[in-house]
């Protein structure tokens, strides 16, 4: 299928799946889209030959996207700069342990916890994944989503200290997430053997390098920003900090998402007060909000629709209802060990350990990830197990994230 022809079915069924929303359900726009999306996939199974005719040409569409590529190539730059862009640095900087406590080790142990339980569950139900597959399962599921958390927590209200956990966290853990995520899979395609110097040589390079050039990609375009006063060139110059730092940082094998993250927070926070008019900062605004709800929308119309792309059996349902606890139970420990520790320095928000637990949101980058291993049954399973948690997290999870903060004031 042509690529005009996939982004005019995919824009035109996102209008399309965003007015039902907005005019009937009422729902959070990516988790209305997404429940849409659905509802229209097992629409199509009910159809009779109308349906199957329909769900050919979906299927079709789906097999010629490349969603690993697409999303985590492609539109997770845009997201991530949107979304860092209106974050608060000063409440960033102040949570600064804390999220890096969960972007990083949290991030580690809840691979491995989940890894574990997951081989031992799937093990039970008589599925025979090797244990580092089940590790490579952990690493992909283990990063909450910003894209699928940010626009929530901005509809319930959430404390700023909480908000910014969240959101610092959902903003920099998929640098670690794929880090892991690559270095299990090497381990698991065979290659030569990974050590944890080169493990750690390779999160250096990957978080820190990134980090850097972030900094430097970010502090070159506050500088050009700072030298015009003119928003069609100065949202360009955004536009380019994007796309051309993204591809740059990955051809340098630097984590681009930590890359575009940071150049976000410094364009979002002392580009917008201090090198641009009112004019191009109401002009930039526009722009990054309008990027951000049509992609948004495009990703979750995609998650909705990639169900009639998977292999479902009963094994792989128990499967995926399964690892819903375990995924659960792996944030619960990971968010709440170390803020029991630091609640002995620091004061946090009431019930903050069931909201970051309930809030740890997974989304479209966990499915790309699946998505991207090698095909056959092992990667069959895993597909289906975390599209069974992904749908979970934002559909039950998001719509009841909302009420828990706000019973927690």
């Amino acid at each position: 299928m042509k690529l005009f022809h996939i982004l005019a079915l995919l824009l035109t069924a996102s209008a399309v799946f965003s007015y039902i929303n907005h005019r009937f359900l009422k729902l959070p726009t990516v988790i209305g889209i997404m429940l849409v999306a659905l509802f229209f996939s097992l629409a199509l199974n009910l159809l009779g030959p109308i349906g199957i005719l329909l769900e050919h040409e979906v299927q079709e569409m789906l097999a010629s996207i490349d969603f690993d590529e697409t999303l985590l190539h492609g539109m997770l730059s845009f997201l991530l700069f949107a979304g860092a862009l209106h974050v608060n640095l000063n409440d960033l900087s102040r949570q600064r342990g804390i999220i890096f406590v969960l972007a990083t080790f949290g991030v580690v142990g809840a691979t491995f916890l989940i890894g574990g339980l997951s081989w031992i569950v799937f093990g039970l139900i008589g599925l025979d994944i090797p244990f580092i597959y089940c590790l490579l399962f952990g690493a992909l599921i283990s990063p909450t989503d910003p894209i699928a958390v940010l626009g929530i927590l901005k509809q319930a209200n959430a404390p700023k200290s909480l908000e910014a956990k969240i959101a610092g966290e959902s903003l920099f853990n998929d640098g670690v997430a794929v880090v892991m995520f690559l270095v299990i899979a090497r381990i698991a395609a065979g290659g030569t053997e990974v050590t944890a110097g080169e493990v750690l040589l390779i999160f250096s390079q990957e978080a820190i390098g990134g980090l850097m050039f972030g900094l430097g990609a970010g502090g070159l375009t506050y500088w050009m920003l700072k030298s015009v006063d003119n928003y069609q060139v100065e949202v360009l110059l955004t536009l380019a900090l994007v796309t051309g730092g993204y591809a740059l940082a990955e051809a340098l094998h630097l984590s681009a998402p930590i890359a575009i993250v940071v150049a976000g927070l410094l364009i979002g926070n002392h580009g917008r007060v201090l090198a641009m008019s009112e004019k191009t900062r109401g002009h930039l605004d526009t722009f990054w909000e309008l990027v951000d709800e049509i992609l948004n929308a495009v990703l979750f119309v995609l998650i909705g629709l990639e169900v009639l792309a998977l292999v479902f059996i009963r094994e792989y349902l128990l499967a995926g209802l399964l690892a819903i606890p375990i995924v659960l139970l792996a944030r619960f420990v990971t968010v709440g060990i170390p803020i029991t520790i630091m609640r002995r320095f620091r004061n946090f928000t009431p019930r903050a350990i069931q909201i970051l637990t309930w809030g740890g949101l997974r989304g479209g980058i966990s499915v790309a990830l699946a998505l991207s291993l090698p095909a056959g049954e092992i990667r069959d399973t895993l597909v289906a197990v975390t599209y069974a948690v992904v749908v979970f997290s934002i559909l039950v999870q998001g719509l009841t994230l909302g009420r828990l903060i706000r019973s927690s004031k």
